[in-house]
């Protein structure tokens, strides 16, 4: 009996090595975006297989720049959002999280392996400012949610927060606008990852700060991540 039970795990066992090694192969085939590390870049794969198979997501490729500074601004409507984004995109992005999501328990690290910016709301909001600044300087793609939280169409209006657009009059980065939809788990962080929905990112046209003031461009920003553009 103890050798059948051993038996039976050593199959498992092999089963479970065999699983893993076709997960790497599939990732590594699906990873599009060289972060600079082979874990960055598995883990890229890995993400994308989550957010095209079971997630279904609709978008193969966002309208970004091949090169330069941009600011991709969507709404937020789940823990899922930053992992479609990044799924779709064809270069690394650098997101303005905040604080207290940063410092979660056991996810620093990737946090700063992905280059993310923190942002201290209550105390010093302008230095994550002045680091996404400086990445736009350098020509990379900034991604932020303006709503500042989930915000769901249901809710109550929520004016978005200006910091987008403070990016994009500053640096001359042009706003990619992007609406995600089809999301099962709306409204919460982790149902957002584990429940299967049909997600959807609806992309529209940038906006460009050359030829819109800020109040424009907010308000045509707004219009778009609220669903009414």
């Amino acid at each position: 009996m103890d050798y059948l039970i051993l038996l039976i795990c050593l199959v498992l066992l092999m089963l479970a090595v065999w699983q893993l090694r076709r997960l790497v192969k599939a990732a590594r085939r699906a990873n599009r975006v060289d972060w600079g590390h082979g874990w960055m870049n598995l883990l890229d794969g890995i993400n994308r297989l989550f957010c095209y198979r079971y997630h279904r997501l609709n978008v193969t490729r966002l309208r970004l720049p091949r090169s330069g500074p941009c600011v991709v601004a969507a709404n937020h409507v789940s823990g899922l959002d930053p992992m479609l984004l990044l799924a779709s995109a064809r270069r690394p992005l650098r997101f303005l999280i905040a604080r207290e999501e940063y410092q979660r328990f056991g996810m620093t690290w990737l946090f700063d392996a992905m280059g993310c910016i923190p942002v201290d709301r209550e105390r010093k909001p302008e230095q994550a400012l002045r680091a996404a600044l400086r990445a736009l300087k350098e020509g990379e793609a900034v991604a932020l949610f303006p709503h500042g939280k989930i915000h769901l169409d249901s809710d109550p209006p929520r004016k978005i927060k200006k910091g987008a657009v403070r990016l994009a009059h500053l640096t001359g980065a042009p706003i990619i606008p992007l609406r995600i939809t089809g999301i099962r788990g709306a409204g919460g962080v982790v149902s957002g990852v584990l429940l299967r929905g049909r997600a959807q990112i609806e992309i529209y046209p940038s906006l460009s700060p050359d030829t819109l003031s800020e109040q424009a461009l907010s308000e045509q920003l707004q219009q778009i991540l609220d669903g009414k553009g």
